[in-house]
């Protein structure tokens, strides 16, 4: 069967669409940016849209094509070249490329806030947005924590407004739209909560293929190794010299533990600070992974460190528990929020209670008590139920819409 074939199988199976089906456009992020977080969460959208919601959503998932201007030049520094073109291709491709869509959807829904100077170019009154968390414009709400150069400032800005001038916000936990309400950035009115979901891949049922992949990736296991994972990115609120000190009290109690790296690699200050500390050589840091392989590892760790000093959801923590991973988290409100009585919390930045928690965590077998509560938490947040809500906003910012017009 070829591939054009099997894409009219598989639309035939769909519920056939009406005519007052609302065309909703998707707009996502550049896969060239690597955001393995914003990418998912558009994914699981588009995909639970169209498997559960066809007859009311006709959804379309876009983005354009990523023009490589100066990356493309061998002589030109990469790291330069590269955040040069993504500035190019977020403020001037994907705008100038969005003007021919307008007509074509009667919604838009940006699944990523920090691509909302693109909200300039939509028409408000159709328009939705997901807020992940307020890190974009931190150098506005509190520049004397982060300081940037004019420039970036200027681009916060141009960001922010398309942000305000969305119909309805969708904020991916109510500790961010406590944030958002806190600066007063959007009404309340206008305002959802809509928690992101988990996948069915994350679960603590092997996966032999899976398992197999993971197993080479981290290669020779030492004798009664330990295993400590951290996912996610390397910015600076991930708090990665935290999470080293802390590793490194660890391998005082446990001299074969391990720290493995998901997400991307350490930044060289951070490699610097790994190296100060004689890390290096029980660090494994790995390439981005499949979703089934990052189950594998979660299920594969003794413990998964979230030291950040914050975040908007914290998508690692339902993952793990789903997995049966221990979670040792900040205490921050967001992933209270999200990961409830089964994870550990302990302040921001206190290396000496992080240990503390940590060594008891290592020492403690997980119960199936514990392994049954953290599967219940992990379960509260859903892919379906995410789209489902989602519809909802759809319904409602399209009525008003219609109120208006009459």
């Amino acid at each position: 069967m070829s591939a054009d074939t099997l894409e009219k199988s598989r639309e035939s199976e769909l519920p056939a669409a009406s005519e007052a089906s609302a065309r909703v456009a998707i707009l996502c992020d550049f896969l060239e940016e690597k955001w393995p977080s914003m990418d998912l969460a558009g994914d699981m959208l588009y995909r639970f849209l169209t498997a559960n919601h066809a007859r009311e959503i006709v959804a379309s998932q876009l983005r354009p094509p990523f023009n490589p201007r100066l990356t493309r030049l061998p002589m030109f520094p990469q790291k330069i070249g590269s955040n040069i073109d993504r500035l190019a291709n977020r403020f001037l491709d994907y705008p100038r490329w969005l003007r021919d869509q307008l007509s074509t959807f009667d919604l838009f829904h940006l699944v990523d806030h920090s691509y909302s100077q693109l909200l300039h170019y939509l028409p408000p009154d159709r328009s939705v947005v997901t807020c992940h968390d307020l890190d974009t414009f931190r150098c506005l709400l509190e520049p004397e924590k982060d300081k940037r150069p004019r420039w970036f400032q200027t681009m916060a800005k141009r960001i922010l407004t398309g942000f305000q001038r969305a119909a309805h916000v969708i904020c991916v936990s109510q500790a961010t739209r406590e944030l958002v309400l806190r600066y007063r950035l959007i009404p309340p009115d206008r305002l959802s909560v809509i928690h992101v979901g988990v996948d069915s891949a994350f679960t603590s049922l092997p996966d032999p293929a899976a398992d197999a992949e993971a197993s080479q990736l981290l290669g020779p296991v030492a004798e009664r190794e330990i295993r400590l994972l951290s996912v996610g990115s390397t910015i600076p609120r991930k708090r990665i010299d935290i999470l080293l000190r802390v590793f490194t009290a660890i391998r005082e109690e446990f001299p074969t533990a391990r720290l493995i790296r998901v997400g991307g690699p350490f930044t060289e200050p951070q490699l610097q600070l790994a190296r100060e500390l004689g890390l290096e050589k029980s660090i494994s840091i790995l390439p981005f992974v499949s979703t089934t392989v990052l189950a594998s590892l979660y299920r594969k760790s003794d413990l998964l460190l979230l030291p950040s000093d914050a975040e908007g959801f914290g998508m690692p923590l339902t993952e793990a528990l789903a997995c049966g991973c221990q979670v040792l988290a900040s205490d921050l409100d967001v992933f209270r929020e999200v990961g409830g009585t089964v994870c550990t919390y302990r302040p921001v930045g206190d290396v000496g209670a992080w240990t503390s928690a940590a060594m008891h965590l290592l020492r403690t077998e997980n119960s199936e008590l514990w392994r049954q509560q953290a599967k219940e938490q992990a379960a509260r947040y859903s892919w379906e139920e995410n789209a489902r809500q989602t519809v909802q906003v759809y319904n409602r910012v399209l009525s008003l819409k219609k109120a208006i017009a009459r």
